[in-house]
């Protein structure tokens, strides 16, 4: 992690976040991470905010979990409400996922008609991955070389991401991203090509192509939203094979990339699968799978399909808070409209400060890629490194995406105001002067 917090530098904490950290590292082991140089203690969140224990106040540029702010209060009323009243599994009847499930499936398209409740983005792309290969009789699937899908034994196989040490099966086959800015000519028929060579080598080992899995925006791999529509050549390729595409939206789904809601949707496609998860309960674990309804019809006659807490009356209630939201303060329309104006800001700092090499993005979720050198476009790592920490030290709060660790990833909750921006933009300029 280009910006984690580096064990020994506890000398430029206090002592009780010093303790916290010691305390953190005895009980949960030495997987987690932490964001930052110096970590960051956080007690409270509101809107665009997050709080330390002293009352400092964080400009939050980074977590699209929160889509509609920290704390919204309509959220929370809906989860506390629902509490307490019912929260049990979906083997009883009861309302209200049934009418999560109506008012969540009228923001797809009419041939996206089931969806199945999870808790996590990796149990809906587990359970993805499942029906694909029920549907299809196959085991090859298709993804990018930095994606990320996901935590569970199938899905970390799909995560390169995640590092080496996570393996691979032979069913599984990367391809480059589609790299709009270190690439050249067309970049929908490029990354086609590699979807077609995936394919064929597949082929070669008497494997078939179950699915081309997919982040819409690619945010691992660097963020690439753009040109509209270069995802169609390498979808028809995969479905000429006989396989699947599934699209990953939990990262750029609910809003993030503006008005069309879906990151596959700018691309003017109808996947055969959607999986959703993190900014559906604004904090609250809620995820699932949209799907067309003949890919379910044999799994859902050979395998039942239970899940403890997917679908619960209490997560139902916070996802349906959340629709409501979006749409009732327009923040779909409001992630387009900042996003624009964010957009423009980032492009008129690369005017000034030659380290930026490419901005790109789609509503509010946006990359900037910074260079040691924008003819060889060499990356900047370090200098990413430092640009993130900077701000974490002005109390601005983002991180950094990419294979080379280079891209920063801002993806603010979707309550993100032009005033932010221009806080964003302001503390971005003198950052970078020093850079």
């Amino acid at each position: 992690m280009v910006n984690a917090y580096v064990p020994g530098r506890e000398g430029d904490l206090n002592a009780r976040d010093t303790d916290l950290i010691r305390r953190r590292e005895k009980l949960l082991g030495p997987a987690y991470r932490l964001f930052y140089e110096q970590p960051l203690h956080i007690v409270r969140g509101e809107g665009i905010w997050l709080y330390d224990p002293e009352g400092n106040a964080y400009l939050d540029v980074y977590n699209n979990v929160a889509s509609v702010g920290h704390c919204h209060p309509k959220v929370v009323e809906a989860l506390t409400r629902q509490a307490g009243i019912l929260n049990t599994h979906t083997r009883y009847l009861h309302e209200t996922i049934v009418d999560y499930a109506e008012r969540l499936l009228g923001k797809f398209p009419s041939q996206l008609q089931h969806v199945m409740f999870t808790c996590t983005g990796s149990e809906a792309n587990d359970l993805a991955l499942r029906i694909a290969r029920s549907y299809t009789k196959r085991s090859g699937f298709i993804v990018t070389k930095l994606a990320y899908h996901g935590l569970t034994s199938a899905v970390a196989e799909l995560s390169p991401s995640l590092g080496d040490y996570v393996q691979r099966g032979d069913h599984v086959r990367l391809v480059p991203a589609p790299d709009t800015y270190r690439g050249g000519g067309d970049i929908g028929q490029e990354f086609a090509a590699g979807v077609k060579a995936a394919i064929a080598d597949m082929q070669a080992k008497g494997i078939e192509p179950a699915a081309l899995l997919v982040d819409s925006i690619f945010s691992s791999d660097g963020i690439f939203p753009d040109p509209q529509g270069f995802l169609r050549p390498a979808v028809e390729a995969v479905r000429a094979a006989g396989g699947l595409y599934i699209a990953d939206e939990v990262q750029p789904g609910f809003g993030r990339v503006g008005p069309a809601w879906w990151g596959f949707a700018r691309h003017d496609l109808v996947p055969d699968m959607v999986t959703i998860g993190k900014p559906m309960g604004n904090g609250h674990p809620i995820a699932g799978t949209v799907m067309q309804p003949h890919l379910v019809e044999e799994f859902g006659r050979k395998s039942r399909y239970f899940n403890t807490f997917g679908g619960n009356p209490v997560s139902c209630a916070v996802g349906r808070a959340v629709l409501e939201v979006i749409e009732g303060e327009g923040l779909a329309e409001n992630a387009g409209m900042v996003g624009t104006y964010l957009l423009d800001g980032l492009k008129a700092l690369a005017m000034r400060h030659s380290i930026i090499g490419d901005v790109r993005g789609a509503g509010l979720f946006l990359g900037v890629e910074f260079v040691k050198d924008r003819t060889t476009k060499e990356a900047a790592p370090e200098e990413t490194a430092r640009v993130v920490n900077d701000l974490r030290r002005r109390r601005i709060l983002i991180s950094a995406t990419g294979p080379r660790a280079n891209i920063l990833k801002i993806r603010p909750p979707l309550v993100f105001s032009r005033e932010n921006a221009d806080l964003f933009l302001a503390a971005m300029d003198d950052v970078l002067k020093d850079i």
